[in-house]
């Protein structure tokens, strides 16, 4: 595919870095050189310098024959006037980021088909409704739902003390035979693994699991861990992230959540006291040990580490574990500290370049893909499929399949029922498939199950 991404800050370079990985050709166009600059020397793409809002820029980078044009510089304004410009110019796909929510509200007089937009994104929306997600879960580290939300996919991390520690997973599936689940991947210590059954767990291991989701908390009770009911929770950082994290747990019909947002912005403060009549906001350093301890920090369920500064959402997450919350998840961007962040301790992390390329690679794979989420700190993916009439793999077992290396089909959703998947399943027509595949196999396995 010819895609051409508008903006090269830092989600603009991690879609290149991906999707050039992928073969595809991309085009990069932003007006900062030193952008450019770093782009063209570390990826395989090619970069123009131009404007985002000149028809002629955009021409030149070649949108009138793009697949798909990406726009996802800062500013909402330039991404809405680029994605007119690059429709009306021919592009057959716009993708835009836009932070704005007033264009998904249906009483909105603009809808984003007015504004040339094919499918609108918010990363930082996507990240706070995981964030959500993750304190409704309390032991796991990632939460991703899946099959119309019947399937659950959790990370756990093993502790020293998981009575799992040592067994193989043939083991800890005959020992807990009255749950249907499987350990679809594990991280141990910076690698990959889509483990078989002879394979025994480790402590530290971080396993991915996949159930129904009405079994997810019995499966956690087999790994040592609690659930536990979180109420109390403080953010650090009320722009952006946080104060969408606030607004969804203010808005939850189902729960009375207590929360602290502490924002070091006076103005944006005040407009948040304002709005959030259900939350305490209060101004200041978010960071302060000082003033953490002294707005009870101790008594808290969960903190919540989402200002700019990822090194300080880090380091006062580490403060909050010390003082025993016990959740803790932080807003990280770069790659390196994400498989670090729970070997020093962290609970959970986030990051929105993470789900902004989530967001986007549905529209990019080959095949008829319905979602792609891509699973943090490991070189995995979980991909849900729609199999196709005409594919090789229907009326065949799963045993029988000639799967490509680095890859497991976890759970289908056959006419609205879920199904753990085994060797003796059978898939057929229409059926949505959940597979867990390295980089390396997902453009194979996405073929399979598209048209023969």
């Amino acid at each position: 595919m010819k895609i051409i991404i508008i903006g090269a800050g830092e989600i603009g370079y991690d879609l290149a870095s991906v999707l050039s990985k992928e073969k595809h050709d991309v085009i990069v166009l932003d007006r900062e050189k030193e952008c450019l600059s770093k782009a063209s020397d570390t990826l395989d793409v090619l970069v123009k310098e131009g404007n985002a809002t000149s028809a002629k820029d955009l021409a030149d980078a070649g949108v009138s024959d793009a697949d798909i044009v990406i726009a996802v510089t800062s500013v909402d304004e330039v991404n809405m006037i680029a994605s007119m410009i690059s429709k009306k110019l021919g592009a057959k796909m716009v993708i835009a980021r836009v932070r704005n929510d007033e264009f998904s509200h249906r009483n909105s007089p603009l809808k984003a088909t007015d504004l040339g937009i094919d499918v609108m994104i918010h990363p930082e929306l996507s990240a706070a409704h995981e964030i959500a997600q993750l304190l409704r879960r309390s032991a796991a580290s990632d939460v991703i739902n899946l099959a119309e939300d019947k399937m659950q996919l959790v990370g756990i991390r093993l502790d020293r003390n998981s009575p799992l520690i040592g067994k193989t997973l043939i083991d800890y599936a005959s020992e807990h035979s009255d749950i249907t689940f499987r350990i679809v991947a594990i991280a141990r210590r910076g690698l990959t693994l889509m483990p078989r059954g002879p394979v025994r767990l480790q402590t530290f291991d971080q396993v991915f699991i996949l159930a129904k989701t009405e079994d997810i908390p019995a499966i956690i009770e087999t790994t040592g861990k609690n659930e536990t009911e979180l109420n109390r929770i403080m953010i650090a950082g009320g722009s952006a992230i946080g104060s969408m994290i606030a607004r969804l747990l203010c808005g939850d019909q189902k729960k009375n959540w207590s929360i602290k947002l502490i924002e070091p912005d006076y103005d944006t403060a005040e407009e948040l006291a304002i709005e959030l009549k259900n939350a305490m906001i209060l101004h200041g350093n978010p960071t302060d040990p000082d003033l953490l301890a002294a707005e009870g920090i101790t008594d808290m369920d969960a903190f919540i580490a989402v200002t700019d500064d990822e090194e300080s959402n880090i380091i006062s997450c580490l403060m909050a574990k010390h003082l025993d919350v016990k959740k803790t998840v932080a807003l990280v961007s770069k790659p390196d500290f994400i498989p670090l962040s729970q070997t020093i301790g962290l609970d959970a992390v986030v990051n929105k370049k993470v789900a902004a390329s989530n967001e986007i690679h549905r529209y990019v794979r080959s095949g008829q893909v319905i979602s792609v989420t891509e699973l943090r700190g490991i070189k995995a993916e979980v991909i849900e499929l729609l199999v196709s009439e005409k594919s090789k793999v229907i009326g065949k077992q799963i045993q029988k399949l000639k799967l490509p290396e680095g890859c497991i089909i976890g759970g289908i959703l056959c006419n609205g029922s879920v199904e753990i998947a085994t060797g003796t399943t059978v898939i057929n027509a229409n059926d949505r498939v959940m597979v867990f595949c390295l980089p390396d196999a997902i453009d194979k396995v996405t073929k399979l199950f598209s048209n023969a």
